[in-house]
C-alpha cells in the first residue's frame, strides 16, 4: 500500500497525550487567571468600560431633549407647559408626548387621543411603547418578568425604567420659579438668571412615573438629589440634568444645596459658582 493511500485510511487520531495535558493547562490558568486580582481587574475594566458608554448615551439623550425643547419654542415662542389641563380641570397631558413630533416620534404623536387623559382607554395602551430616549441605558428593566401596574398595564419587574417598563427616566424641573411652573409654558425671556444657569431636565430614576404621565418632580418638596422622590441617578456620584441652553451637566450629589436651589431657579437672581 503507497504512503498516499495509506495517509486517506488512516483512522483520525487523538492528539498526544502530553498535547491534551497543555491544553487542560491552558484552560486552567485561564481560570486560574479569571480569580486572581488581575482577572478581577479586567472584569473591573469592562464595567468600568461598559458604564461609561452607558453615561454617553444618557447624556446624548439629554442632548436630544434639549434640541427638542429649544425647536418646540421656535415654534410656539415658549417650551412646552409641563402639563396640560383638561375640561375637568386635572392634569391630562406631559410635556413629554408634546415633545414626540421633534424627536421623531410623529406615529406615535399621533396615536395619542388629547381628547381623553393620559391614562385614558387609549393613551394607556402607549405607555408600553415608551420611546427608548426616555429611558437611561444605566438603568436597565432588572428582570424581563412582566407585573401588573396599578393603572392596568405591564410593567417592568424590579422597578428599573427602561423603554420596557414605561417608566421615564427623565423629568421637568416643576417650580413657580423654574422653567416648568405648570401649565403656563415659559419663555427664554422669563429665563432671566440665564439659560445655562438653569435646569430644565433632569435624571429620576428611581420614581416610578409613566412616561405619559403628566406628573414631573416638584421642587417645593423634593429639591435633595438622590432620594427616592426627587432627582437621582445609577450613576456614581451624582446626576445628569439638561440645562436650558441645551448643554448637559453632571451634578455631583455632593454640591451645595443652595446651588442646587439656585439652579432649579430661573429668576432667583442667585450667584450660582462653578459645579
Amino acid at each position: 500500500m503507497s504512503e498516499e493511500l495509506k495517509a486517506t485510511v488512516s483512522p483520525v487520531l487523538p492528539p498526544p497525550i502530553a498535547n491534551r495535558w497543555r491544553r487542560r493547562g491552558l484552560y486552567v490558568l485561564i481560570g486560574v487567571l479569571s480569580l486572581s486580582p488581575s482577572g478581577w481587574w479586567l472584569n473591573g475594566a469592562i464595567k468600568d468600560a461598559r458604564e461609561g458608554a452607558r453615561r454617553s448615551g444618557c447624556k446624548c439623550n439629554l442632548k436630544q431633549f434639549g434640541l427638542a425643547l429649544h425647536n418646540y419654542h421656535d415654534v410656539y415662542g415658549a417650551f412646552p407647559p409641563a402639563f396640560v389641563l383638561g375640561p375637568d380641570g386635572q392634569k391630562w397631558h406631559s410635556w413629554r408626548v408634546l415633545i414626540l413630533p421633534y424627536l421623531e416620534n410623529s406615529g406615535l404623536y399621533a396615536a395619542y387621543r388629547f381628547d381623553e387623559p393620559w391614562d385614558g382607554p387609549n393613551n394607556r395602551k402607549l405607555i408600553e411603547k415608551m420611546p427608548e430616549i426616555f429611558a437611561c441605558p444605566s438603568q436597565p428593566c432588572p428582570t424581563k418578568k412582566a407585573v401588573l401596574l396599578s393603572i392596568g398595564v405591564l410593567g417592568c419587574a424590579g422597578g428599573g425604567p427602561s423603554a420596557e417598563s414605561g417608566f421615564t427616566s427623565f423629568a421637568a424641573v416643576l417650580g413657580q420659579d423654574c422653567a416648568f411652573r405648570g401649565a403656563r409654558p415659559v419663555s427664554i425671556k422669563e429665563i432671566t438668571d440665564g439659560t445655562s444657569n438653569t435646569i430644565l431636565i433632569g435624571e429620576c430614576t428611581r420614581t416610578k412615573i409613566p412616561w405619559t404621565k403628566p406628573d414631573d418632580i416638584d421642587t417645593a418638596f423634593f429639591s435633595k438629589l438622590n432620594g427616592p422622590d426627587g432627582f437621582g441617578s445609577p450613576h456614581l456620584g451624582g446626576a445628569h440634568f439638561l440645562m436650558g441652553d441645551g448643554t448637559v451637566r453632571f451634578v455631583n450629589t455632593n454640591t451645595a444645596q443652595t446651588t442646587v436651589d439656585a439652579l432649579f431657579t430661573r429668576n432667583g437672581g442667585e450667584t450660582v459658582n462653578d459645579f
